[in-house]
């Protein structure tokens, strides 16, 4: 599957959730990542950041997941902050 990542946390865990994401994805800008991905890996990889993610200090993760280029889904791990569905 091919997913891009981003998220929004505090300063303090930025280099964990940097850490963890540059071990399955590729490093597009600042909190955003993207690539090919194993669902094995995709759920390590998303255990791992939410559990250095702290919700209830408005943390939150966006996953956009593509099973093929005619469907996607998108995730998000706490604070939504975008509120809606629509991408570009």
């Amino acid at each position: 599957m091919f997913v891009i990542v981003y998220y929004d946390v505090n300063e303090k865990r930025c280099t964990k959730m940097l850490k963890v994401c540059r071990k399955y994805l590729q490093h597009v800008q600042y909190s955003v990542f993207e690539g090919e991905i194993t669902p094995a890996n995709f759920e390590k990889m998303i255990s791992e950041l939410k559990k250095i993610m702290i919700p209830e200090e408005d943390d939150s993760l966006v996953v956009y997941k593509f099973r093929s280029m005619n469907y996607s889904e998108r995730l998000v791990y706490g604070l939504d902050k975008k509120g809606d569905t629509q991408f570009i």
